[in-house]
């Protein structure tokens, strides 16, 4: 006869616990099971961006941040800078710098008819070697000479070379100092009408004084009192009196571009009415064995 299958015995069925199966319904269920996993492990992580974001809200109320600028605190904040900025030197302080270390003041002293007493000019030294260049209208006939360099060294000078042709003279001092800065020659041929003019000299005795002005002319013819006419010349209105003669005139660089040599006065007055005379330093340094420009 046929054979009866065995059912499973109720006792064992009623003894398995609810939470016991629900558990292992759970298992049987990866996608839920992974869920709940990444939700235990994500829990402080959005926790903390929860505290954070809390505390970051607390720290506004307690310090708010600054109001935007007006336009008005803008412009008074650039307008205050702006007043507080250093300028720039003035170019003539660049080329009296410049200028300063090769500055000579000559001292004569004379007898005759000519020279009553000491009388003064200026000179600007051009070589390594300290040779001076300045006018020989300063040192004619001077029975003794004096230099006083930048650097306060003094020391008597006599006269290597004459060119009365162009009123040049060349000096060389007897005991120069121990470091000679010679000045930093131009070229008189790239001037123009109208370009920056510089004067530094010793006008009446004032030492090491500078004036300013434009270069108003080329080609002039100067004659000097009892001399022989110089040609060749350049027109500066940059103020020139007595004491800078031999000084150097100085383009915009602050380089030597002339040597001053006198003045126009109607008045026969020695000031200056606004027209200066300078020999150019391609036919000045020519005296002291200098090449041309």
């Amino acid at each position: 006869m046929g054979r009866l299958i065995d059912s499973p015995d109720n006792s064992e069925i009623q003894s398995a616990s609810p939470a016991s199966t629900w558990r292992s319904r759970v298992t049987q269920i990866p996608a839920i099971n992974r869920g709940l996993t990444f939700a235990r492990r994500a829990g402080p992580y959005v926790f903390g961006a929860l505290a954070a974001f809390v505390g970051l809200a607390l720290y506004n109320q307690v310090f708010p941040p600054p109001a935007p600028l007006t336009t008005d605190e803008v412009n008074d904040a650039v307008a205050a800078a702006m007043a507080s900025a250093t300028p720039p030197p003035a170019q003539s302080a660049l080329v009296y710098a410049a200028i300063r270390p090769s500055l000579v003041l000559i001292q004569t002293q004379g007898s005759g008819d000519e020279h009553t007493g000491n009388s003064l000019g200026s000179g600007v030294v051009v070589d390594l070697t300290g040779a001076i260049l300045t006018s020989l209208h300063v040192v004619d006939d001077a029975q003794a000479i004096t230099v006083t360099f930048a650097d306060g060294t003094q020391s008597a000078a006599q006269i290597v070379v004459e060119q009365p042709e162009i009123d040049i003279a060349v000096l060389q001092a007897l005991t120069p100092p121990a470091q000679i800065v010679p000045a930093v020659l131009g070229n008189p041929n790239a001037l123009n009408v109208g370009d920056d003019a510089y004067v530094v000299g010793n006008p009446f005795g004032l030492y090491s004084s500078m004036s300013a002005g434009v270069v108003s002319g080329f080609d002039r013819i100067f004659e000097p009192e009892g001399s022989v006419a110089i040609e060749g010349l350049i027109q500066v209105d940059a103020a020139i009196n007595p004491g800078n003669s031999g000084g150097p005139l100085l383009n915009r660089a602050g380089q030597v571009v002339g040597i001053v040599t006198g003045i126009i006065n109607p008045t026969e007055q020695e000031v200056f009415i606004g027209i200066g005379f300078a020999v150019p330093i391609t036919v000045a340094g020519g005296a002291a064995g200098l090449p041309p420009y």
